[in-house]
């Protein structure tokens, strides 16, 4: 089995459709196995069970696991059969969430240079007894970084594009690096509007 087709993201849906967890397909497998889920085929919208599943051949071009006895496509959204509550999960504080936060933007001037040219910023600076949390960092490029220094946007007479929150959670906060296509069948804008990972 290919480690890196087991580490792609898996949609977790509830009883009602709404998405509640990403999971590695190793661990969606084990799901569908132990009929805690359905695979929802993104195409036609039908459900399969472990077995009905793994009759299916893979497509042209599509992910696989080479099995002894045969392939097995890669499921990439399944419906859980028991669990019908949305899931509030917290979206932990991290450079890349940060970025996806910000949609790789500067948060001063709305430029967008690329993750080399964007920095941490602390709205209230360290230095003044600011903490390190999603109310108080935003993305900054190097020059609006350089020109606010160690002060406040009020002091250093800028002006915030959008004050920091906490964001609420959406699956591609969970997957690292991939974007999958079917997903947009079953995510809203306001999921699906979360940019890939930054390069570091």
């Amino acid at each position: 089995m290919s480690g890196c087709v087991l580490e792609r993201p898996t949609l977790i849906l509830n009883r009602h459709w709404q998405p509640v967890h990403v999971a590695p397909v190793a661990r969606a497998l084990i799901m569908l196995w132990n009929q805690a889920a359905c695979v929802i085929d993104p195409d036609d919208f039908q459900l399969y069970n472990w077995s009905d599943w793994a009759k299916l051949r893979p497509k042209e071009g599509e992910p696989f696991i080479r099995t002894v006895r045969f392939h097995l496509r890669v499921p990439e959204v399944l419906a859980l059969t028991r669990h019908d509550k949305a899931r509030h999960q917290t979206v932990t504080f991290s450079r890349r969430n940060l970025f996806k936060r910000d949609h790789s933007t500067c948060q001063y001037c709305g430029c967008q240079p690329g993750t080399e040219e964007l920095t941490i910023d602390h709205v209230i600076p360290r230095a003044q007894g600011g903490q390190t949390t999603w109310e108080n960092c935003v993305l900054a490029c190097v020059a609006c970084n350089a020109r606010k220094a160690n002060r406040t946007p009020e002091q250093a007479g800028m002006k915030l594009r959008r004050h920091p929150l906490r964001p609420s959670w959406k699956p591609l906060y969970d997957a690292t690096g991939v974007r999958i296509a079917s997903w947009s069948r079953f995510l809203s804008d306001a999921y699906w509007n979360v940019p890939l990972d930054p390069s570091r």
